[in-house]
């Protein structure tokens, strides 16, 4: 994996992403998350299962909050094979809270608040922020990485057609 200083857009003013730039076709990142019980998940405990990674700045701002109840709404047409793990910053709490009240069962929310090792892993980490760049990941059941989308404009959703073409053509 190389290092990225990738740049992108929030709200048109450029910001730096830190970290890693894993490549697609190589070992997905492992990293540690929080769960809405403060136990510790590692990405590595979903193999054997397609995950989507769906990276959001804050679930507390509209278009975060379109794109994770997007995926929960899709998560119901995947089965039980795809894990849809949306992640994001935000406390446990608040995470927990935004579930509770998007009515979101299908997906499971997981912080990087701690110490943004999601963030530095997956090269989404913005600069100075602390906030993960909106983004999306696919990770076969085998761990290697098979799909990648960086948002360009923070502020605009992702091209979900694009990613679940991408998911349907593993």
């Amino acid at each position: 994996m190389s290092q990225t200083m990738t740049k992108v857009t929030l709200k048109g003013n450029p910001v730096t992403l830190i970290g890693s730039d894993p490549q697609i076709g190589s070992s997905a990142p492992d990293a540690k998350l929080t769960a809405n019980d403060l136990s510790t998940v590692q990405l590595s405990s979903y193999k054997g299962k397609t995950v989507i990674l769906s990276v959001v700045p804050s679930l507390d701002t509209p278009v975060c909050d379109l794109q994770a109840r997007r995926f929960n709404k899709e998560a119901a047409q995947l089965g039980a094979d795809v894990a849809i793990l949306i992640i994001s910053v935000d406390l446990p709490f608040a995470q927990k809270r935004w579930c509770g009240a998007a009515g979101a069962d299908k997906v499971k929310t997981l912080s990087d608040y701690k110490d943004g090792n999601f963030g530095k892993a997956y090269g989404v980490l913005i600069d100075g922020l602390k906030l993960l760049a909106r983004s999306i990941f696919i990770i076969d059941e085998k761990g290697i990485l098979r799909y990648k989308q960086i948002v360009p404009e923070i502020a605009t959703e992702p091209n979900y057609d694009e990613a679940l073409r991408a998911l349907k053509s593993l």
